[in-house]
């Protein structure tokens, strides 16, 4: 069999492309951009999920991959899947956000341990809210949707020097704000309890300066905070799954041009 070297080009660049878009999914997609997952896990992944999308793909324009119109579709395509994944990062930093006002408030904030998001460390609470989201976030199948919608977006946004441009950034931006006040939203019924219990005991201070308040305040204040966390748990969860998600995923749909 005979190949030109237009037609061996041609074949590299139909799996070098797709898996560039798909192995920088799986950089910043939750989960699987741990420091527990090994990097030759993911690059496996990509590997077989680029073989089987491969047929999927519509034909790629022939370009020549070692010149300057090439590297700006490697440029396009590692950015699509960063992107994609990097959205969900925002949202799972804006739970750990909401649980660190509620460590804070209950006086656990010394308390800390390794995130194994990012390896660095964040308060207990945090990591409880984390861990929680997570396990909702992989119950709902939420991860093979997101690769989906990447799957669909080869349709949606050819490979082509053409993609995301500025819009996209600002778009993200300008979300990022919504983001944040969501997380404190997720964790506000908390907050504002332990901030009236504050109150109160500042109040018994003033008012019987002979009352040990460090010594009756803290246990209680991180029982309390327990106790409110343990009711209002359920409810942060479903708002995190029918808001801070959905609102994800619809971002992301409007960037890749795919409908969720």
């Amino acid at each position: 069999m005979d190949f030109t070297a237009t037609q061996l080009q041609t074949m590299v660049a139909s799996f070098f492309w797709p898996l560039i878009r798909i192995s920088a999914l799986f950089i910043t997609l939750p989960i699987f951009s741990i420091s527990a997952v090994p990097a030759r896990v993911r690059m496996i992944l990509s590997m077989a999920i680029t073989v089987v999308v491969m047929p999927l793909i519509p034909p790629i324009p022939a370009l020549e991959m070692f010149s300057y119109t090439g590297l700006m579709v490697t440029i396009q395509q590692l950015f699509i899947g960063l992107v994609s994944g990097f959205v969900l990062q925002m949202v799972f930093a804006a739970v750990a956000l909401g649980g660190q006002g509620v460590s804070n408030g209950m006086g656990l904030g010394f308390a800390a341990m390794v995130d194994p998001q990012d390896g660095q460390q964040s308060p207990v609470v945090a990591q409880l809210y984390t861990i929680s989201c997570t396990l909702v976030f992989l119950s709902m199948n939420a991860h093979l949707l997101l690769i989906e919608m990447l799957v669909d977006s080869f349709t949606s946004l050819p490979i082509s020097a053409d993609g995301l441009g500025k819009t996209a950034i600002w778009s993200i931006i300008s979300w990022s704000e919504q983001l944040l006040s969501a997380g404190l939203l997720l964790s506000l019924p908390v907050m504002a309890s332990l901030l009236f219990v504050n109150i109160s005991f500042g109040v018994a201070a003033r008012a019987a300066p002979q009352l040990q308040v460090f010594s009756i305040g803290f246990p209680i204040t991180i029982l309390l905070g327990l106790l409110l966390i343990w009711m209002t748990l359920p409810n942060a969860l479903a708002f995190f799954s029918e808001n801070m998600l959905l609102d994800a995923y619809d971002l992301i749909g409007q960037l890749l041009n795919v409908k969720r």
